[in-house]
């Protein structure tokens, strides 16, 4: 197996379309039509990362957060980043980075940690939009049907928990075939009319390429008219945070040791207390203080994230709790979920659970 061919199986479980526009995911060190010889999944890729995947023959390094960020004008090793990336290249090893793609993926970052504390109803907490587009596009009447279902088996037409959907309308189309052209219906020089059906489907933007290949493979016109637009629909199955439910509530401090038990933390940072039941819970792995406002408003009894200053624990306006239960404490199962997603995808060679602790902040 190629590398390319794990990364296609990555991208099913979090298309790198989806990533943040900030942030730096894909294959960042190596070729992607290297043979994989095994594959090492990590938090963080660190020298002692690429050690143990030397140590156990995988050419392969996942890594949820990208070691490259920001650009490298030198690489002479004078810092952590550039070690990495050196020590990795002198071995052969390739790393691939899905980051901010798996946070916005609905079983992703987030789903993991609604697992994590037995969540129910869960849903994305800031649907992502201007992801999903629609496809307006005319073919011969007779063949419409055949053309639809050729689409929809390349992915278009899928809404939620819906697939196969369209609109069509039947009319007129119109067309002169010039003497440089050799068209499938009517004669050059002369203006055919032809009965068409009008096809719209939608599609999420990462498919756009298999969907425009099934198009003009499936159409029987030489030229294919066909437009394209981009919707500012919320994409619900894409998108940062989730939001469930407790099975039963919870008493608050009964709640925030749960938290602290489950993600072994050496402590949970939260506001002021509220002296109500914990119900429903907003989650949002890592950085999350930008989401402070979008839990309030979906009735979040308490949101739990990471990386909160002094001052946005004061966003909690009494009406929420905020918790801060750390950065990998929050992303720490992150690398379990995607060991367990390529063990079913993948069977004949090695795929390794890393075994050491990036956790860069240690506590007393």
């Amino acid at each position: 197996m190629l590398i390319e061919e794990v990364i296609q199986h990555l991208e099913v479980l979090a298309p790198t379309a989806y990533a943040e526009d900030f942030d730096n995911v894909g294959l960042l060190v190596g070729n992607s039509n290297t043979t994989v010889t095994g594959i090492l999944v990590t938090l963080d890729t660190l020298e002692i990362i690429v050690d143990e995947a030397i140590e156990n023959n995988c050419n392969l390094i996942i890594s949820f957060h990208p070691i490259v960020f920001k650009g490298i004008k030198k690489f002479n090793g004078t810092n952590y980043v550039e070690r990495v990336v050196m020590k990795a290249i002198k071995h052969d090893i390739a790393i691939y980075a899905i980051h901010t793609a798996l946070d916005n993926a609905l079983q992703g970052v987030n789903d993991m940690i609604c697992e994590q504390l037995g969540l129910i109803n869960r849903r994305i907490l800031i649907p992502q939009s201007g992801n999903i587009k629609k496809l307006i596009t005319f073919a011969p009447t007779k063949e419409a049907e055949q053309l639809k279902t050729k689409l929809f088996k390349a992915g278009a037409g899928a809404i939620g928990n819906y697939t196969n959907c369209s609109f069509s309308s039947e009319g007129i189309g119109t067309f002169r075939a010039s003497d440089k052209a050799n068209p499938t219906l009517g004669e050059i020089g002369k203006t055919h009319y032809e009965n068409e059906t009008q096809i719209q489907v939608t599609y999420p933007k990462h498919l756009e390429r298999i969907i425009i290949k099934a198009l003009f493979e499936n159409h029987s016109y030489e030229e294919v008219a066909y437009e394209i637009t981009s919707l500012e629909n919320n994409n619900q199955h894409i998108g940062m945070g989730m939001i469930g439910e407790l099975v039963e509530p919870m008493e608050e401090v009964s709640f925030l040791k749960h938290i602290k038990e489950t993600f072994k933390t050496g402590c949970v940072r939260h506001s002021e207390l509220l002296d109500k039941p914990i119900k429903k819970v907003a989650v949002l792995g890592g950085s999350g203080s930008f989401a402070i406002k979008n839990a309030q408003r979906a009735g979040a009894d308490i949101f739990i994230t990471a990386d909160l200053k002094y001052h946005q624990f004061y966003e909690a306006e009494k009406r929420l709790i905020l918790a801060d239960i750390g950065h990998y404490e929050s992303e720490q199962y992150t690398k379990n979920l995607i060991v367990s997603y390529l063990r079913k995808k993948i069977s004949n060679f090695a795929i390794i659970l890393s075994d050491k602790n990036t956790n860069p902040i240690q506590y007393l």
